[in-house]
């Protein structure tokens, strides 16, 4: 897998904000995912490009794949708006981290999509949820937690009742937020390998979908769609001969 350099790291990493790019881009009108390619030459591969992310996950193929072990210890220290999405970012000496092919990934950040951007036969989940993680070399896995409308989450409230509403806004995280519990106890997962859903689109990321939902109430979703006044998912991609496995 290549390395992500550049603006697309540190956008993807949360080091700077999506207002740090000069073309404008969204979820509406001229700036719409179907136009991001065409928007700022640094965006081209969110059109021309074959490993595109998000997907439906339909036909898959059964592997051996490594078990992924999570170790979250701190919890994220800021909570942002940053008008795409609801981010909470770590400290950058955090000890939150997973295990994926005896390589250790450090968790840079996390937010949030509603409804889902990866579909499953087609279905899309209420919300789902990307932790965004960095290795050694700077090659990034996102792992992505779906939630289906239910019950409350009470993690979901500590982040919740601190969430910034205006954007460009930061605030501190107070409350203890055990992050375990914003995944399910099984973490048997579907495996591809895509792109950042937003631009620039850089490919040559690893996606870990966990395959168990957790629930987020409708109260929690329409808290966190009244902030983001719109949808704030990327329509699913060709796979382009991908194969998912699981």
């Amino acid at each position: 897998m290549k390395n992500i350099s550049g603006k697309a790291a540190l956008l993807a990493l949360g080091m700077i904000s999506t207002s740090a790019f000069a073309s404008h881009w969204s979820y509406q009108a001229e700036g719409a995912p179907e136009h991001w390619g065409e928007l700022d030459e640094a965006y081209k591969i969110c059109k021309s490009g074959m490993n595109q992310s998000p997907v439906n996950i339909d036909t898959t193929v059964k592997a051996h794949l490594s078990p992924l072990e999570t170790h979250y210890i701190d919890g994220p220290v800021t909570l942002t708006n940053n008008g795409h999405t609801i981010q909470a970012s770590e400290k950058a000496d955090t000890r939150d981290s997973i295990t994926l092919d005896n390589q250790n990934w450090t968790l840079q950040q996390f937010h949030f999509h509603a409804p889902s951007e990866n579909t499953v036969h087609g279905k899309k989940y209420a919300m789902e949820m990307h932790l965004v993680h960095k290795n050694a070399d700077g090659e990034l896995t996102v792992v992505a937690v779906m939630f289906d409308q239910g019950a409350a989450n009470p993690e979901l409230d500590k982040l919740w009742g601190v969430m910034p509403d205006r954007v460009d806004q930061n605030v501190t995280i107070t409350p203890n937020l055990d992050m375990n519990k914003l995944l399910p106890a099984d973490k048997t997962y579907w495996r591809f390998s895509g792109s950042l859903t937003t631009p620039p689109c850089s490919e040559g990321v690893t996606w870990v979908v966990l395959k168990h939902p957790l629930t987020v109430s409708a109260a929690q979703l329409e808290k966190f769609t009244h902030t983001m006044h719109h949808d704030n998912s990327r329509p699913v991609q060709s796979l382009h001969g991908r194969l998912v496995v699981e």
